[in-house]
């Protein structure tokens, strides 16, 4: 543990626009204001999508029909199903929204099994290194954790199913991606992909302008770092 405090603190030094001596800031500080900052960011990020219209009503996540099967719901529209289909787009999303706070657990696991490797890629790396860091330690994991609960929300629309039984057999000719022919598997995946965005966002605030970071120690290894 020693090994990765002093490593982190001797980037901090490095990299720093001022020198800086273990005064300034000690192993100690550094280990704790990164990680308060990665909490910070990840838990800011949950809070905005787990919630009512945290996907539906942000243009940036929300979550529509895959493009491949987006014809399907001209059908749709055309035969006088515009309710049904504004209902599985609405469900889509409270799914998301429902499983997102799943995410909190696993993303603070993921600051707290940081190695030496990663601390390195996420202090030297650019704005979003943090964010590639979530991305590649949890996906897995909150792919498992996310599905059972979309697969629950989308469920009790019945538009859902023949939603799976229209892209399954337009899958088999090549219509759509076979990424995109089972709804549960689609939704998970952007309710990631929204996850990861919004972290990112948070992540860039953070090391733009750290004087917003919400602890002591997170606002002065951030602005060490600039």
């Amino acid at each position: 543990m020693r090994l990765v405090l002093t490593f982190i603190a001797a980037v901090f030094f490095a990299t720093s626009a001022h020198a800086f001596s273990l005064d300034d800031i000690s192993v100690r500080d550094a280990d704790r204001g990164l990680k308060e900052a990665l909490t910070q960011g990840a838990g800011k990020a949950v809070a905005l999508l787990g919630k009512q219209d945290g996907f539906l009503g942000n243009p940036k996540v929300m979550i529509p029909l895959p493009e491949s099967v987006q014809k399907i719901e001209g059908l749709l529209r055309g035969f006088g199903m515009n309710q049904q289909a504004d209902e599985l787009i609405t469900a889509m999303n409270r799914a998301a929204e429902a499983a997102v706070p799943q995410a909190k657990a696993l993303l603070v696991n993921s600051i707290k099994s940081m190695s030496v490797a990663d601390a390195k890629g996420i202090l030297s790396g650019g704005e979003d290194s943090a964010t590639q860091y979530f991305r590649r330690t949890t996906s897995e994991p909150l792919a498992a954790k996310f599905k059972p609960v979309v697969r629950k929300a989308i469920a009790r629309v019945k538009l859902a199913e023949k939603y799976d039984q229209l892209a399954g057999k337009a899958a088999k000719f090549g219509l759509v991606r076979e990424q995109d022919a089972h709804l549960e598997d689609y939704v998970t995946r952007k309710a990631l992909d929204g996850l990861y965005l919004m972290i990112a966002e948070e992540e860039k605030a953070i090391r733009q302008n750290p004087a917003e970071a919400a602890g002591r120690l997170a606002q002065k290894v951030f602005g060490a770092l600039r």
